[in-house]
């Protein structure tokens, strides 16, 4: 009986423990969520039409020939051609550059009764102009014009023109400052929605930079676009930030 009743006591008294621990717990638990610092995270956009201040223009003219020294005096004929037409059209020389000679061996395919086999069929020359400018308007019309060579029996392929904007990093400065003012207003909205006062920033992070034509269908990219098809572009960019809230 003895054992027993000591049996019944160190239960109870082994109860009685447990039961205080947990409660002791749960309090430091409490006191520990009500000292936890509330935070909230928002994503901040910054958006800016602009218009493109450098062209770059491109087109390759070619020459085929049986005799390689008669390509390439052909090709030195039709390089000058291509310099008078572009000196007509008043395009500075610095804006003006040449690629090198790209030179291919080409065959013809020949079969008869028995068999097939290839045969040499002359040599093609092929180089390239290309026109770097900001006078934009001036480039787009030469590029247009550049048909004319055609009527001299010039073989001439005019590429699309690429729009560039050489003021590209500090329009990206400035659209983060923007994009960051973006995420505090968002978060202070957040915070005052939620009957608390906006902390202080405790980290922030530059998301997606990218570039597209105005108006155009262009998809976005999470690696981010960079738009050279269009002259007027539109760039956005965001910016994730985090505060605490009092």
């Amino acid at each position: 009986m003895n054992n027993k009743n000591f049996l019944y006591g160190t239960i109870i008294f082994v109860s009685l423990i447990f039961l205080a621990s947990v409660a002791f717990l749960a309090s430091g638990l409490k006191g520990f969520r009500s000292q936890t610092k509330k935070n909230v995270s928002v994503t901040g956009m910054a958006e800016r039409n602009f218009e493109s201040d450098l062209m770059v223009w491109s087109a390759s003219f070619s020459v085929q020939a049986y005799d390689l020294s008669d390509a390439y005096s052909e090709l030195t004929k039709q390089r000058e051609a291509v310099a008078t037409f572009l000196k007509s059209k008043n395009v500075p020389a610095d804006a003006i550059s040449y690629s090198s000679v790209n030179i291919s061996r080409e065959d013809e395919r020949v079969e008869d009764d028995r068999h097939v086999y290839y045969r040499f069929k002359g040599y093609s020359l092929r180089q390239s102009v290309t026109i770097t400018s900001k006078d934009i308007n001036a480039t787009e019309a030469v590029s247009r014009q550049i048909s004319e060579l055609i009527t001299q029996g010039i073989e001439i392929q005019s590429e699309s023109p690429r729009y560039y904007y050489t003021k590209l990093n500090d329009l990206k400065i400035q659209m983060l400052k923007d994009a960051s003012e973006d995420a505090r207003n968002r978060a202070k909205v957040i915070a005052e929605g939620g009957a608390s006062s906006l902390g202080k920033l405790q980290r922030s992070s530059m998301g997606v930079f990218q570039i597209v034509g105005q108006n155009s269908d262009e998809d976005y990219s999470w690696g981010g676009s960079f738009n050279t098809s269009s002259k007027l572009k539109t760039a956005t960019i965001t910016v994730t930030s985090t505060f605490s809230l009092d």
